[in-house]
């Protein structure tokens, strides 16, 4: 980490790691690519805010879902104003686990933080803010039916930003045949993305325009089918912002507002998360049940 020839140093650990090794590699004069979601807690994220600022080097988040072509396709729908004003963003996410799923580190409160609304539920997060914007009301209920262990396996999230507009997200691990899905609605169309390629399925985006008689809609859609490069894009973004000297658009803050809702949502649900233990919320239920 400390090779003068090192410029840049990829964070990919467990989540108890990630900000240790982050700050360790920013006072070692490095920028950071971290994977999501950063950080356990909003006060680990912190900091590494604050020693990204002592450091003056870059720090992006792994949000790659961001770099999909679907959701790029997406964002150039909506920043050209055809969907007119958005109103609600509708999400899922998730998959079934495998044998074994409770025992890995994933299950493990020390490790990861929390369960699947830290792991899936943050990519959800990032790319509904992404859309609308920070969420000011966050309302959630985060729940444990399956898996044996002491985190949630499903959440589920109702996040409004001032303005009203209000993102509607479910992630779970007991999603038997994996899924993503994300809509975006606006007062004049709707974009529909499936799929994330692999077990998720051929990635494809439809977009529906309303017509002035309303009715059934003008329809354009698109397939993705070929490999997953959205590591690359957002690797090749990072290299641009270092070069620019720019402020991550995926970055610590972006993290930092997932978290604050990831911890909201623990809180409302009886959850009790620390570096070393977790107490399950009321909402753990069929927990006797053993895969």
């Amino acid at each position: 980490m400390r090779h003068p020839e090192v410029e840049i140093v990829i964070v990919a650990t467990t989540n108890d790691a990630l900000t240790a090794v982050s700050v360790a590699a920013l006072e070692a004069g490095k920028h950071v690519l971290v994977e999501k979601p950063a950080a356990r807690f909003v006060s680990e994220i912190e900091d590494l805010i604050a020693a990204a600022k002592r450091a003056d080097r870059r720090v992006r988040v792994g949000f790659n879902h961001r770099y999909h072509p679907a959701l790029l396709e997406a964002r150039s729908i909506v920043d050209s104003g055809e969907l007119g004003p958005l109103m609600f963003v509708r999400g899922r996410y998730g998959h079934g686990g495998r044998v074994g799923y409770e025992r890995e580190w994933r299950a493990n409160p020390a490790l990861s933080g929390g369960g699947e609304l830290i792991d899936q539920g943050v990519h959800l997060i990032d790319l509904a803010g992404w859309f609308l914007g920070e969420f000011s009301d966050v309302h959630g209920v985060a729940a444990t039916y399956f898996w044996r262990m002491p985190l949630d396996d499903n959440a589920f999230m109702t996040l409004r930003t001032p303005a009203g507009q209000t993102a509607f997200l479910h992630v779970s691990c007991t999603e038997w045949k994996n899924l993503f899905s994300l809509e975006i609605y606006g007062r004049d169309g709707k974009i529909a993305i499936d799929g994330l390629g692999g077990s998720y399925g051929v990635e494809r985006v439809a977009c529906y325009r309303m017509l002035p008689e309303m009715g059934p809609p003008d329809t354009i859609i698109r397939e993705y089918p070929g490999a997953d490069r959205s590591w690359l894009i957002e690797f090749d973004e990072f290299l641009h912002d270092i070069q620019l000297q720019r402020d991550p658009s995926a970055g610590l803050a972006a993290a930092r507002s997932a978290l604050v809702i990831v911890e909201r949502i623990y809180e409302m649900s009886g959850f009790k998360l620390s570096s070393g233990a977790a107490t399950p919320g009321p909402h753990a239920v069929g927990r006797e049940r053993s895969p």
